[in-house]
């Protein structure tokens, strides 16, 4: 099995509404550990931002499954813009993450442009594609299914993990929600 993953990111600081408070990340990876054993999961394709996707990738690689990992940018770029913004202690686990997958060839860089959530939202659709394009080299690992981390509630305006789920389920694939409140 092929699992698209997205998530939410860790809530910044003072932020004004609860979407994933830093107190559910055990938890949380504890979720989604679950479900990529209850999949049968034998490939992971995110994004690394702080929060969802580093707590799936770190399942993901005490599990032995397959990660592959797509960024809008250079990986310094991202890790400025998407890992450490909530914090430096999420820097460490995306370097060791970004180094086992490059060591392995499965580190994508999208080569995004646009301004505000247009990089993140190109990534979703790559992120898709690219499940896709694995399931497909490989028919042993089957179907995809797409994985989402979340509160269940959009932000409004542009909502990047809102977004991707709408985009699975067009996609016609099987969406399992994971919860982060």
């Amino acid at each position: 099995m092929v699992v698209a993953f997205a998530g939410r990111r860790i809530d910044a600081p003072n932020a004004p509404v609860a979407r994933f408070p830093r107190g559910n990340a055990r938890t949380v990876r504890d979720r989604i550990r679950a479900q990529l054993e209850g999949v049968a999961a034998d490939v992971l394709v995110s994004s690394a931002a702080c929060g969802a996707d580093l707590l799936a990738l770190d399942a993901a690689g005490e599990l032995g499954i397959r990660r592959v990992v797509v960024l809008p940018w250079d990986r310094a770029r991202f890790r400025d813009r998407s890992v450490i913004d909530r914090g430096i202690e999420w820097g460490p686990a995306f370097d060791r993450v970004i180094n086992d997958v490059a060591r392995c060839g499965d580190l994508r860089v999208v080569g995004a442009t646009g301004q505000g959530n247009d990089p993140y939202l190109a990534t979703n659709e790559a992120i898709l594609e690219t499940a896709n394009d694995v399931a497909r080299s490989r028919p042993s690992f089957g179907d995809i299914v797409a994985l989402v981390a979340w509160n269940g509630q959009p932000r409004g305006g542009e909502d990047v993990t809102e977004a991707f789920l709408i985009a699975a389920r067009r996609r016609g694939l099987e969406v399992i929600e994971i919860a982060t409140l």
